[in-house]
């Protein structure tokens, strides 16, 4: 019996012996990895929501849900107005720099290089921008699109690149300013905002300093718990609307 036993397993394991995947198999089914820096993303905008339901039951979830929403949106907001900023400048330092190299006598392609030494940020840009007009393509820049319009345009018609590249120039300095001034004029108002905005969450911390006990009220009861999905609905909105405004402005 022990004899018959070892054949069939040995038998059973070759025929369960994993075939090696041929390309089909291997294109159909991929290896998904989960990476850990957009698990931990998505981890660390969810953990102030559960602690909040373990704390506060289904409504202090939801009102930490919105208001994370609401500090989320305000974050993006402000991060790519000062990305839009920061491109403006780099795009205004580029062509100062093109034009001077180009009234030196440069070839535009010297200029491009230079410009991308002068200014590291978009240095990936001018470099292809430089590689297109070397194989005589079509220039494409995502982060310099005046650029790439000025080049294309004075090579289309035959225009000087200098005086071409200098309007560009011009134009670019001039939204900058615009956009400075913008920014600072709209200091104030954003300051106000953010002030009105934590009002209501001071009021609640000052009643409860005075034993008024609203927290009690707002996490132990059902209209308590309405009333504090209600007013984190509400506080979105009004940020929400605060930067539609604030974006009108800066459109104008």
């Amino acid at each position: 019996m022990i004899t018959a036993w070892v054949p069939l397993c040995v038998g059973a394991a070759l025929a369960c012996w994993p075939a090696p995947p041929n390309r089909l198999q291997a294109v159909v089914e991929q290896r998904t990895t989960v990476r850990i820096p957009e698990v931990w993303r998505v981890f660390r905008w969810l953990l102030p929501s559960a602690l909040a339901g373990l704390l506060a039951g289904a409504g202090g979830a939801i009102a930490v849900a919105v208001l994370t929403l609401a500090w989320r949106q305000e974050w993006r907001a402000h991060h790519r107005a000062a990305a839009d900023l920061a491109t403006a400048a780099h795009t205004a330092t580029a062509l100062r720099t093109m034009v001077a190299e180009l009234r030196s006598g440069a070839h535009p392609v010297t200029a491009v290089e230079a410009a991308a030494e002068v200014v590291p940020e978009v240095a990936g840009d001018l470099r292809a921008l430089a590689t297109a007009a070397r194989l005589d393509t079509e220039l494409h820049a995502p982060a310099l699109p005046e650029l790439a319009a000025a080049w294309t345009l004075a090579n289309r018609h035959g225009l000087p690149m200098a005086d071409v590249l200098d309007a560009a120039r011009r134009d670019a300095e001039a939204a900058l300013a615009f956009a400075r001034r913008t920014r600072a004029k709209l200091a104030g108002p954003r300051a106000s905002a953010a002030v009105l905005t934590g009002l209501p969450a001071l009021g609640v911390l000052l009643g409860q300093t005075m034993g008024a006990a609203p927290l009690t009220v707002l996490t132990d009861s059902t209209p308590g718990g309405l009333l504090l999905v209600t007013g984190s609905v509400l506080l979105w909105a009004g940020t929400a609307w605060c930067r539609a405004l604030t974006g009108q402005v800066r459109a104008r």
